[in-house]
């Protein structure tokens, strides 16, 4: 199968529909791109197409439904690499107001080019790690995610001063998230976020296991 086509297979199969028709045309640039850049910068692993796709492209979308897309969300992604979750989310939700953390000048040199090639805006992009020293010089954001920077409990407590008394932070999980919840409850009972729910599913063509962990701020 084309890249277009393992694209809108997988996302019939997830439920995931775009509100915009050039979404796929956006998301298919993209993979072009990370294949071609790929080669001489090594921003993810090897791997066949159908594979890249999935691992990459429709995991960042299984996030899309817990976007509100129609109201203008703002979105933190931490540790972001080739721009998984949040740059995918931006393109097929143009809507998204978008900041990308990412410490590694090479993956900020193709954010910055897959930013201009899809013609996207309100993405922000700092090129540092996000750490306490941010504090003060960031504004705080409703939605934040990350997919592989930290276990739950690290990264609730990096999130926290970035958060809004409210505001989502989105987990990205494999088959032990229960674990690192387990963890997080015993390394962290003051924590100022309550679990509010978490989505199980399974990738279409790996049927790979993911859990989506979703935490609400209720205290400062």
């Amino acid at each position: 199968m084309a890249c277009r086509e393992i694209m809108e297979r997988g996302c019939q199969e997830l439920g995931i529909t775009f509100s915009h028709k050039e979404s796929i045309d956006r998301l298919v640039c993209y993979y072009t791109e990370l294949v071609k850049w790929n080669r001489r910068m090594n921003l993810v692993s090897q791997a066949p197409e159908q594979e890249m796709v999935e691992s990459h492209f429709l995991d960042s979308l299984t996030l899309l439904p817990q976007l509100d897309c129609a109201g203008r969300p703002e979105l933190l992604d931490v540790g972001t690499g080739a721009g998984f979750p949040g740059l995918v989310l931006k393109a097929a939700c143009p809507e998204l107001v978008l900041t990308l953390v990412e410490p590694r000048a090479k993956r900020v040199t193709f954010l910055r080019h897959i930013v201009r090639s899809l013609q996207l805006v309100n993405v922000t992009i700092i090129e540092k790690r996000l750490e306490p020293t941010l504090v003060g010089q960031l504004p705080t954001f409703p939605v934040i995610t990350s997919r592989a920077v930290a276990n739950i409990s690290d990264f609730l407590a990096l999130a926290a001063p970035f958060s809004p008394l409210g505001g989502t932070v989105l987990c990205m999980k494999g088959p032990k998230a229960d674990e690192e919840i387990s963890q997080w409850q015993r390394d962290q009972p003051a924590s100022p976020y309550t679990l509010r729910n978490i989505v199980t599913l399974t990738l279409p063509f790996s049927l790979a296991l993911r859990n989506l962990v979703i935490f609400c701020k209720i205290r400062e």
